[in-house]
């Protein structure tokens, strides 16, 4: 069994800063060797990649967050991480880490004008 935490999520201003964490638990013992993300789901809205972190370091983000945030993880740790700069109104939504295969329960994210 392996057990994804988000946390960090909650309410911010325009034009603020949040940043996530995903911590990896239970049957899993490195994360070395997975690819990870963040994913982000609006009301109404289907699924949306906000940014993904290969095993090997290599990162890809969404267009519309390019500049703003950052992905970033620590394998010791087994954490992802991810750092939201200037936030608009439309990144409300509820973000969920990805590891490999699974997937967290997922934090909210809210954001006002």
């Amino acid at each position: 069994q392996v057990q994804l935490v988000e946390s960090g999520g909650g309410l911010v201003q325009a034009g603020g800063s949040l940043r996530l964490s995903c911590a990896a638990a239970g049957s899993i013992f490195s994360i070395n060797n997975m690819d990870m993300g963040w994913y982000r789901q609006a009301p109404g809205k289907q699924h949306e990649l906000v940014a993904t972190i290969t095993s090997g370091g290599s990162t890809n983000y969404a267009s519309s967050v390019k500049g703003r945030f950052t992905i970033s993880k620590d394998n010791a740790k087994k954490m992802v991480y991810l750092q939201m700069n200037s936030l608009k109104p439309e990144d409300t939504a509820v973000y969920y880490c990805t590891v490999g295969r699974f997937w967290g329960q997922g934090t909210q994210v809210t954001v006002s004008s």
